[in-house]
């Protein structure tokens, strides 16, 4: 049995453990990674990996795209800015353009940073 690294158990465990908006937190987080990943690969010209993280972030907005619970009319003003984004993404893979990534990592952040008030604000609730 190989042995398991502790990083790695503690990042599964974290995930394992957490709430739905806990998830929803880490995706975002994980989107403005791949998303600043894949800047630093443009500048380093290295084009094969700015392309693999932004299909990682892609992939992330899909599924938030795919997770929105219809029912609720915000989820359209959601899925508008999803779909804004992935054109996005689109555009800065084909370009290799870090300032639509800037842009679209503005954007994450924002949405991330309104999250986290989400959070707090149904924590005090």
């Amino acid at each position: 049995m190989p042995k398991q690294n502790p990083y790695e158990q503690y990042q599964r465990n974290k995930v394992l453990t957490a709430s739905p908006a806990e998830i929803t937190l880490m995706l975002y987080e994980g989107a403005i990674k791949f998303c600043n990943i894949a800047i630093m690969a443009i500048e380093q010209n290295d084009m094969e990996k700015a392309h693999t993280n932004i299909r990682k972030t892609q992939r992330i907005i899909e599924e938030f795209r795919n997770t929105l619970d219809r029912q609720y009319s915000v989820a359209e003003d959601f899925d508008r800015v999803y779909v804004y984004v992935l054109r996005r993404l689109f555009e800065a893979n084909i370009q290799k353009d870090k300032e639509i990534l800037e842009e679209v990592n503005m954007h994450l952040r924002t949405m991330r940073d309104t999250w986290k008030e989400v959070m707090m604000h149904c924590n005090k609730a």
